[in-house]
């Protein structure tokens, strides 16, 4: 194998796709999934590749220092990619603590790991972490989040996020690290949780319920195809260079109601229903704490010095992604049992 790499977190919706790309593309590589399959991490979303001779699942916690340790003591990692994090904005509101422990003491437990045993030779070893467009907090009207905003997050979660983004750039200029750091935008597709507003949307219309939207669904984001963010991962881990930032947006910016309206026109075609039909179910409810009003990303960076651009607009990508729910009814009727519906219940009941 001419690479061991630990792909943290990829079990997961973004992880998922991240793995099976590198087990497909890189047969000579050695690629160790590590993922403690919480409630968003799901084994399933890799069943096509289980059993593939370079691809090898270990459950552990990167908030588990001596799990991690042995990790590496075990392997000897050439690379680190490095997507384990509670990611949900939500659920950061409600118990913020569970965003620090593992987005800030995981990142930092993978870090040191990193630093031990690589120490005594670092070259061509590589610490990749990913990151969001939330660490810059929100933008008005017009303008890009570019790699050098600064930082203002609004939520637990992004606040979270920027202090690991802190640590993995402390780590580079004081121990020499090797490491680079993407921030992209909201991904969507395949495989994604249920509690993400287009999975959400999607199983509601399919049962005609109400769709929760937060205040007048005017909250604008940038839209990233995960196959898309999958690709641009692989690049920055191949080409990236040392010490950098890249910005990865889809170049999709939509409010959320546009979006849903999107989506329903999308799935009354689908489903053969009258047009409308899915839309009259939009139900505007409270809106969420600090809720920031607007992510735009400017990805000029990558796409000028390492050629990286989206492959999809989003009509194509939304679409190819109704695509893939309807046809994985029983991956998606799995995910949103038990915990999901406690949690579904929790948030948007009596908005």
């Amino acid at each position: 194998m001419s690479k061991t790499i630990l792909i943290t977190g990829g079990a997961g919706f973004i992880g998922s796709h991240v793995v099976r790309r590198f087990v497909n593309r890189y047969p000579e590589y050695k690629i160790v999934n590590m993922d403690v399959l919480t409630y968003a991490g799901n084994l399933e979303n890799l069943k096509d590749i289980d059993g593939k001779p370079n691809y090898i699942f270990e459950k552990a916690d990167i908030t588990d220092e001596e799990a991690v340790n042995k990790l590496f003591e075990k392997y000897n990692f050439d690379g680190v990619i490095h997507l384990a994090a509670e990611s949900h904005v939500d659920r950061s509101i409600e118990d913020p603590m569970a965003f620090i422990r593992t987005n800030v003491f995981g990142t930092v437990a993978l870090l040191n790991a990193a630093r031990t045993y690589w120490k005594d030779n670092m070259e061509n070893k590589l610490f990749y972490h990913i990151s969001t467009d939330e660490v810059y907090g929100s933008l008005g009207d017009t303008g890009l989040f570019v790699e050098t905003t600064s930082y203002d997050p609004k939520s637990p979660y992004s606040a979270a996020k920027a202090s690991s983004d802190h640590f993995v750039r402390a780590y580079h200029n004081t121990y020499k690290l090797p490491i680079v750091i993407t921030n992209c935008s909201n991904n969507y597709g395949p495989n994604q949780f249920p509690e993400k507003l287009i999975p959400l949307a999607f199983n509601n219309i399919k049962n005609m319920k109400q769709i929760p939207i937060y205040g007048k669904g005017e909250n604008i984001r940038d839209w990233l195809f995960v196959e898309d963010h999958a690709s641009a991962i692989d690049l920055v881990y191949h080409k990236g260079k040392n010490g950098e930032t890249y910005n990865i947006g889809g170049n999709n910016e939509w409010t959320n109601i546009d979006l849903i309206r999107e989506l329903c026109a999308i799935m009354d075609k689908k489903m053969g229903r009258d047009a409308g039909t899915s839309a009259s179910l939009i139900t505007f409810v409270k809106d969420r704490a600090g809720h920031d009003m607007r992510y735009a990303i400017d990805s000029s960076k990558i796409m000028r010095e390492l050629g990286w651009e989206p492959s999809l607009q989003f009509s194509e990508g939304l679409e190819k992604t109704v695509d893939w729910y309807m046809e994985n009814e029983e991956w998606l009727q799995s995910v949103i049992s038990g915990d999901y519906q406690a949690y579904y219940n929790q948030m948007y009941k009596g908005r």
